[in-house]
């Protein structure tokens, strides 16, 4: 008897001790997957904020900044959810902040700023930042879009400008390059970079003809161009000249004759 209820104890504490284990591992499991979701909530704050500070040197209109400021704030709240005690007030103030400086913005609507006043930066670290920064800006357009958090006629619109946009700082690059490849006698590449942004701005302007960025940059890709082709002949040997050259080399290296 006493044997049997030994063996019922045993039983009944190995019972207790995978019961106790399940749960803790379970614990656990919520635990990783609360980390990991504040984890990815805090890569969606500081994307979104990089992308924010760099708009400072673009023409960005209010509906773009608005459907960043949201997908801030749905990462806040969702953050909020998912932080521990210690973390969760610094979420919720900012959360509250956000959610101000949104309902601000929403209610002074302001025109987009004219694409026409765009610079291209001079530095290339710069250029590198606008253009990775659009990129992202339009995948983030077309994910809220996609979650239906964006105004068809807003999306439509703001995608519109930023591959206009792209297209600006494409070009300009384009003969900036060419610019200081000239400068530097390179007339092979510069005259390479010219005949791109032509091409490009030619297939583009099929399709637009009245974009009068398109037209301004297509005569001034011409003018490059009748520039770099101007600069390399004046540097370079003429045809005449070279086959002078090549003559009075045969002359002078020619079999000389005996006498």
């Amino acid at each position: 008897m006493i044997f049997y209820l030994v063996l019922a104890l045993i039983g009944a504490l190995l019972l207790l001790v995978i019961g106790i284990n399940i749960i803790q591992q379970q614990k656990d499991r919520l635990e990783t997957d609360r980390r990991n979701e504040l984890i990815r909530q805090r890569a969606v704050l500081e994307e979104t904020e990089t992308i924010l500070s760099n708009s400072a040197m673009l023409p960005c209109s209010n509906q773009i900044i608005l459907v960043l400021y949201r997908r801030m704030n749905d990462a806040l709240v969702a953050a909020v959810a998912s932080a521990n005690d210690k973390q969760k007030g610094e979420y919720e103030r900012r959360q509250k902040d956000l959610a101000a400086q949104i309902e601000n913005l929403a209610k002074n609507a302001a025109a987009a700023p004219p694409l026409e006043n765009f610079r291209l930066p001079d530095n290339d670290k710069q250029i590198l930042q606008l253009v990775q920064s659009l990129k992202k800006l339009k995948a983030i357009l077309r994910a809220e879009n996609n979650k239906g958090r964006v105004d068809p006629n807003v999306f439509s619109q703001e995608e519109k400008r930023i591959d206009n946009l792209q297209l600006r700082i494409n070009v300009d690059s384009m003969l900036n390059r060419a610019r200081s490849a000239v400068g530097i006698k390179q007339y092979g590449s510069a005259k390479q970079m010219v005949t791109k942004a032509l091409t490009t701005l030619n297939a583009l302007k099929a399709q637009s003809p009245n974009d009068p960025f398109i037209s301004k940059k297509a005569d001034e890709a011409k003018m490059l161009l009748d520039e770099v082709m101007g600069a390399q002949k004046r540097d370079d040997p003429t045809p005449q000249a070279k086959e002078k050259s090549e003559d009075d080399l045969d002359v002078l290296f020619q079999q000389k004759k005996k006498w």
